[in-house]
């Protein structure tokens, strides 16, 4: 009974997706999407080979004769904020803020979420009840409130503002993982491994898991949209990464004064944000159509 089942059914769904990165590169916003993380990466990563400023370096001629900030030109492309630093600098080093952030609280988060949901779908149970009744009183609560709340209590750093978007976003995917973990419990090459004998560790890791690879590296990449947007608001309320450390978010909060006057100053972080979390989005929601078509359209 075993090999008639088995190898039926469980091979064919834990096997790497072929010809998915082949896919992938056919669909245009996949396309802009990869080139904008690209862009992103590279800038973050050769941010000291870019520019020949540091990000906290105050110019001595950054400033105009009456102390306002310097519009773009041939020597600061981005032009230069409040203080006479200069802008691109000061993006190109808040990408490194951002993408830390992104991954990392993204990384703890989808870790949460899948341990939670994956647990609480397998056993059921009072331990599955326990776990999803916990679930849905973290999503009661707004994220960017429980953000804020969270972030208020601890001493911002790059680590504890991951730590705190972490906390916030696990919930979603632990629904995600939940549903569909109750759905392969069921099925039939689950009974037959029990069956045989095999242990609950045996049947999670080698028969359940597999089966959510595509569905984690979906949620994988559409949660760095969402990590990024939620660090550059807390960092905008200034309860986010601090000064002088530079963030997308943290530098819209330090020059909004000059909006009218300095537009550029809110404008060149703004759209280095919303690139980002539609780079992200765009790759993701390409992900989800190529390794899950049946969720293709669904948000």
């Amino acid at each position: 009974m075993t090999n008639a089942i088995t190898p039926d059914i469980q091979p064919a769904a834990s096997r790497p997706r072929k010809g998915a990165l082949g896919k992938l590169l056919k669909r245009p916003l996949a396309l802009i999407g990869l080139a904008l993380i690209a862009i992103v990466v590279g800038g973050a990563a050769l941010a000291p080979y870019l520019t020949n400023f540091r990000p906290d370096e105050q110019i001595f001629d950054g400033l105009t004769l009456s102390g306002e900030p310097l519009p773009p030109n041939e020597t600061y492309w981005l032009g230069t904020d409040l203080l006479g630093r200069d802008l691109l600098t000061r993006i190109l080093y808040g990408a490194r803020t951002s993408l830390f952030i992104g991954i990392v609280a993204n990384g703890i988060a989808l870790v949460i979420g899948t341990l939670v949901g994956v647990v609480a779908g397998y056993y059921r149970g009072w331990i599955g009840g326990v776990l999803m009744r916990f679930t849905d009183l973290m999503m009661a609560f707004p994220a960017l409130l429980l953000a804020i709340c969270l972030a208020a209590v601890f001493q911002p750093s790059l680590w504890i503002v991951a730590l705190v978007i972490a906390l916030v976003n696990w919930v979603q995917t632990a629904r995600v993982m939940y549903t569909q973990t109750s759905s392969l419990a069921e099925r039939e090459f689950i009974d037959a491994e029990r069956t045989i004998g095999a242990g609950s560790a045996r049947i999670l890791f080698l028969h359940i898991l597999p089966h959510l690879v595509p569905t984690i590296i979906v949620w994988g990449t559409l949660g760095i949209s969402t990590t990024v947007l939620l660090e550059a608001t807390l960092s905008y309320l200034g309860i986010g990464v601090q000064p002088p450390t530079p963030s997308w978010g943290n530098i819209i909060f330090e020059n909004q004064t000059y909006f009218q006057a300095a537009p550029w100053l809110v404008f060149f972080p703004g759209i280095a944000i919303l690139a980002l979390a539609l780079a992200f989005n765009f790759v993701g929601d390409a992900l989800r159509d190529i390794l899950d078509p049946t969720q293709r359209g669904r948000s």
